[in-house]
């Protein structure tokens, strides 16, 4: 099987308006005549929604939540960045294209990467007509500030709530399209099935979450827009419905899964503090710019922070990194965590912390400057750990945070599944093996601002109206197949729960395919998940029925889905026989401990196809290519 990127020709500058100019069109007469589901509604598919009816097309949109603004979108902290290069400090376009090529380890296509950067500035004036609340200036221009990776100030912010106040900007435009009924939306629905007719998306089989009714949605196409996988490690940021169902349904239809083993570990969470804890709370990324993190240089250290002198700490970042300092990108911050508590210098009950410290920050700049910049971060994590870390050092390790990998798309974002397109995070296209922060909202918007509107419509120029019916044969079979699986679930009477199988799954693969992985380990892994899937369906403890409201049913069938789905990520990570960005195999490492790159073997997307539930999959790979990078060894010193 070869895939085709479908990467204009032309000028790097120059591919994105030149592909828009090429596009066929749909006129806005035909535009009332086409229907498409759009699946979330966080940034990607509320933008996504909102800009698509005000275009004309007759849109379906579900989401999980009983309200669009409860998208995991609303958890992002930081910022989004843009190339305006408002602090005249040396940003560009091409600066914030190469940051991000370079942020991801050299693994993500150049002219998706250049079209992002190009696009951020349309964001942020998007946002600002909106109304979004941006930090502004004493005299009135947007703020910005410094995140991890860059060594320019573009990210642009509304103190630590960012991704709340955009969804809101883009729940705002979702909200005047379902008043003005461009938009049909349905709340606490669940995708269970998509519906593949004549080898096309044709629509979706909904299960209604409240009343356990399958549901049957024709549409002329499908946008999906579902979030990532973090969650396969049971304790992650990601809110606790976030799924990877949707995407591993795409998957077994035929829709490519692609680098699944790039997941993010965020440097800076709050860390772990017992056995039946549920998630994890992020701590911004943005507070690196004030906060300094260190360790004791002794090993075993117990004393209280502020009982430890200067010359007794150990500023690794700054040591290491000292043109990036704390602000290296996360791969590399979190495994510099992870190597310091390994070595016995680490922090807290657990030992498993470094320290982030604002002393010198507030002695520099004043505890209301600081409470101004970080107030509520600073307030979400008193009232977690009931420290006040004006005073004392917070306490962070790196947690699982967010998806590179995702179903593979082409230049137009539309899978291997004609009529399926994908954005924001449920795709893999544009940070490679790593992703900067603040560059998923930007991501997420661009995808569903600025890039869907036109490729969809070149999609349906040459596509009949109306072509799939709810009545058809495909749809019938669909539902069948939903029932068939809903069924098998129901029948185990076990004593394992499914949160219970979760967080053993999740233990096993944050400790062999989390931070750092080994072949052995990847081995053993892959052994345990397969054993664990066999106890899933003999000892799952189940009760509730199919049509009714049974949360016991629709983690269920999500549990199934990240097993299946923690298999293929095991299978992309033993075949990237290199380290690379947050794919770190202890095998291919620097003498420094960096990441080494195998760029002869592996510069190239690795997408996985489906082959039945008893059968490996096929590795298909993308080759990638360089002609305005120049690919050298990630270097942050």
């Amino acid at each position: 099987m070869a895939l085709d990127a479908k990467i204009p020709d032309g000028p790097l500058e120059e591919k994105w308006d030149r592909h828009r100019f090429e596009m066929k069109l749909v006129n806005p007469a035909n535009k009332r005549k086409y229907s498409v589901i759009v699946l979330g509604t966080g940034l990607a598919g509320a933008s996504a929604s909102a800009t698509l009816a005000e275009l004309g097309y007759r849109v379906k949109t579900f989401c999980l939540q009983d309200s669009p603004r409860r998208a995991h979108s609303i958890a992002a902290q930081g910022g989004i960045n843009a190339a305006k290069n408002y602090q005249n400090d040396g940003d560009s376009v091409r600066r914030l294209f190469y940051d991000t090529i370079k942020g991801g380890d050299f693994r993500s296509r150049e002219a998706n990467v250049y079209r992002l950067a190009q696009l951020s500035c349309n964001i942020i004036d998007q946002c600002v007509a909106q109304g979004v609340p941006f930090a502004r200036e004493y005299g009135g221009h947007l703020a910005n500030r410094s995140f991890g990776g860059a060594q320019v100030s573009r990210t642009f912010y509304a103190r630590g709530q960012t991704g709340q106040q955009l969804l809101l900007g883009a729940y705002g435009a979702l909200s005047r399209q379902v008043a003005a009924g461009g938009v049909t939306l349905f709340t606490r629905r669940e995708m269970v099935e998509l519906v593949v007719e004549d080898g096309r998306a044709a629509g979706i089989i909904a299960r209604n979450l409240v009343t356990g009714e399958l549901e049957r949605h024709a549409a002329d196409a499908v946008v999906m827009a579902t979030g990532g996988y973090g969650n396969v490690y049971y304790l992650s940021t990601n809110a606790m419905s976030c799924n990877v169902s949707a995407a591993m349904i795409a998957y077994r239809k035929g829709a490519l899964f692609a680098n699944p083993c790039f997941t993010q570990i965020h440097p800076t969470c709050i860390p772990v503090h017992g056995t039946w804890q549920s998630k994890l709370t992020l701590m911004s990324e943005s507070l690196r710019n004030d906060g300094r993190v260190w360790v004791p240089k002794k090993t075993g250290d117990t004393r209280e922070p502020r009982l430890i002198p200067e010359a007794d700490r150990d500023y690794y970042l700054e040591r290491k990194y000292p043109a990036f300092g704390n602000l290296v990108p996360r791969d590399v911050a979190s495994r510099n965590a992870k190597e310091q508590c390994d070595a016995g210098r680490g922090v807290g009950e657990t030992g498993y912390a470094v320290y982030l410290d604002f002393r010198d920050a507030i002695e520099r700049d004043g505890e209301e400057v600081i409470r101004r910049k970080y107030g509520n971060l600073f307030s979400m994590y008193q009232r977690i750990t009931d420290e006040d870390p004006y005073g004392t050092p917070m306490r962070i390790y790196p947690a699982s945070h967010y998806a590179m990998g995702g179903l593979w798309v082409d230049y137009n974002l539309m899978s291997t599944i004609p009529g399926l397109f994908v954005l924001g995070e449920a795709n893999f296209s544009d940070h490679g093996a790593n992703r900067l922060g603040a560059s998923a909202l930007m991501q997420g918007l661009a995808d569903g601002y600025f890039i869907i509107p036109y490729t969809l419509g070149g999609y349906l120029a040459d596509r009949p109206f109306g072509a799939h019916k709810e009545s058809s044969d495909a749809f019938t079979e669909a539902e069948a197949a939903v029932k068939a699986r809903i069924e098998r679930l129901l029948v185990p009477t076990g004593r394992r729960t499914c949160d219970d199988i979760h967080r053993e799954l999740g233990r096993i693969v944050w400790e062999h395919c989390g931070m750092s992985r080994t072949n052995e380990g990847l081995e053993e892994a892959l052994s345990q998940v397969e054993a664990l899937e066999a106890v899933f369906r003999q000892d799952l403890a189940m009760v509730g029925t199919a049509d009714s409201f049974n949360q016991n049913l629709e983690k269920a069938m999500r549990v199934s889905d990240f097993l299946s789905f923690s298999k293929v990520m095991i299978a992309d990570a033993r075949a990237r026989q290199e380290s690379c960005g947050s794919h770190y195999n202890q095998a291919f490492q620097t003498e420094d401990h960096e990441a080494l790159r195998d760029d002869a073997h592996f510069t190239h997307v690795a997408a996985w196809r489906h082959r039945g539930e008893d059968e490996e999959p096929e590795r298909v790979v993308e080759e990638l290519s360089f002609e305005h990078v120049t690919l050298s060894q990630r270097s942050y010193k």
